[in-house]
């Protein structure tokens, strides 16, 4: 009988499912997308019920199109959008406020007043991360204080926290169990990297109770079993779920960047560069994170890590907010329209700024607009803009690394578009490597579960099915690519501090 183990990828705007089978092979896919609410300038929601009922949906799909039996299933690995806060009644199950995403800025004044009080160091030094309202913690918090009754719930151990993978443990395994995995724990800005335990000092900073948060557990082990009848009728059917792994950190282990030095970005909603560093923490000098990547085997790997918040929803946002394309897959075709030598720059920063600016304040520009400027060019900046970002973040990198980084490995959608594959490689003067199969997050939890089931019995068996698809070289002239960068880093600066310039 053929074995499988399904992928649970919840996204920032969607939710899917992937089936797949030993020799890595996904034979049924499942995705839906779900709602964006924006309350306020700088506020991102998720209904965290329509993200479950959305990732069930998927999973039922995918499970019919493949044609399988239950019986068939091997167990579910998950991964997630990272930072998202959900908060819920433990009676009830049911949220007490929209999930706050990991792209909201509501608590940037908040951050402010904790950098202005000296706890900049103390918290880089316990968690690996910058003060930024891009963590969960301040997130947190804001809903404690600003949500009728939360902290009476609270008080009477009646409220539980968790970052998307722990809702949907927690919503799959009826309620039964309430974990995370040290990854996702490690971007709460709440769990101490060092020892692997929520930190007193920074629950009594944030003043949030202990007793609402998850049990932290390794990435890859058995945490419980589906509920009866999730996708049988036959009630003695409990499906394993045995991985869960922050989506950044699935991707990394996707790509089998197993070495310190071994570097992916995947281009998704946001641009997420990571780089292995072994089992030792590197503290960053150029404004990049140092987080857990991997907690496995009984071993905690970790990362270096630069965050572009706005990529992938940046072609989001010609598609559904200004409605010049259709699909972004037409953005590739839009580049070729190009035959002048206009150069428009796009800044995509919508949430402000990530790695290596770390400006809340920030917001998107265009420059470089003339009376010749038409649709064609600011598909292309807007593109670019996905490359520019990342650049900025491997020669931060190189720069902590105090040598080049030599290859790239790339996923996520827009790793699919010839034309900003060929210009990352251009601007960063790297060689960019593409897998066949570029759903390296999925893939991720995948292998993680698989592992922890026996259905890969080593990491080897994994090596044997990664198959690269295409690697991209620097054919740029030097000269053009300085001029280009110089454009680009203009038009960065003169986007900082804008909320604030303007208030």
């Amino acid at each position: 009988m053929a074995k499988y183990i399904i992928s649970l990828d919840e996204g920032t705007t969607s939710c899917r499912t992937l089936i797949i089978n030993h020799q890595g092979e996904i034979v049924a896919s499942d995705a839906l997308e779900f709602s964006q609410i924006f309350p306020k300038a700088g506020w991102v929601e998720h209904d965290a019920i329509e993200i479950w009922n959305s990732q069930r949906t998927t999973l039922v799909q995918s499970v019919n199109k493949a044609k399988i039996s239950v019986e068939e299933i091997v167990g579910i690995g998950i991964t997630n959008q990272r930072e998202t806060v959900v908060m819920w009644d433990r009676q009830s199950g049911l949220p007490i406020y929209n999930a706050i995403v990991w792209q909201d800025r509501r608590t940037a004044d908040y951050c402010d007043e904790l950098i202005k009080a000296g706890k900049k160091e103390m918290i880089r030094e316990k968690t690996g991360l910058i003060i930024n309202p891009y963590f969960s913690a301040s997130k947190i918090k804001w809903i404690l204080d600003n949500v009728e009754g939360a902290r009476t719930l609270a008080a009477n151990n009646n409220l539980m926290f968790g970052t998307i993978d722990t809702w949907l443990i927690y919503r799959l395994t009826g309620g039964e169990v309430h974990i995370t995995d040290s990854t996702n724990a490690s971007r709460t800005m709440l769990f101490n990297i060092h020892t692997q335990t929520w930190d007193e000092e920074l629950l009594a900073l944030f003043d949030i109770p202990k007793n609402i948060l998850p049990m932290v557990k390794s990435s890859s082990e058995v945490y419980g079993s589906t509920f009866p009848g999730l996708l049988s009728k036959k009630t003695e059917i409990r499906i394993p779920i045995a991985s869960a792994i922050g989506d950044q950190q699935a991707a990394l282990f996707g790509q089998l960047c197993l070495e310190p030095g071994e570097v992916k970005n995947t281009y998704g909603t946001g641009c997420f560069i990571l780089m292995n560093t072994g089992e030792t923490p590197v503290k960053s000098s150029n404004g990049l994170l140092t987080t857990i990547a991997l907690d496995y085997n009984n071993k905690i790997t970790y990362a270096l890590e630069g965050s572009v918040f706005v990529a992938g929803a940046a072609i989001q946002w010609l598609r559904d907010a200004l409605k010049i394309i259709y699909h972004a897959s037409e953005t590739d075709w839009y580049t070729s329209l190009v035959n002048d030598d206009q150069q428009v720059y796009v800044v995509p920063s919508f949430t402000g700024l990530g790695s290596p600016y770390w400006d809340s304040y920030s917001r998107g520009a265009i420059f470089g607009l003339e009376r010749g400027t038409r649709r064609e060019h600011l598909v292309k900046a807007t593109l670019e803009s996905l490359a520019y970002q990342s650049y900025d973040v491997i020669m931060a990198m190189a720069e902590d690394l105090q040598q080049a980084i030599k290859t790239i490995k790339v996923d996520g959608g827009a790793s699919r578009n010839n034309y900003l594959m060929q210009f990352q490689t251009d601007i960063s003067q790297v060689e960019v490597v593409r897998p066949k199969n570029i759903e390296t997050t999925a893939m991720g939890a995948a292998f993680l579960a698989g592992l922890a089931l026996n259905f890969w019995a080593s990491i080897d068996d994994i090596k044997d099915i990664l198959i690269v698809d295409k690697k991209y070289q620097p054919k740029l002239d030097q000269i053009i690519v300085k001029k280009l960068l110089k454009g680009w880093k203009v038009s960065v600066a003169r986007t900082f501090n804008w909320l604030k310039d303007i208030a």
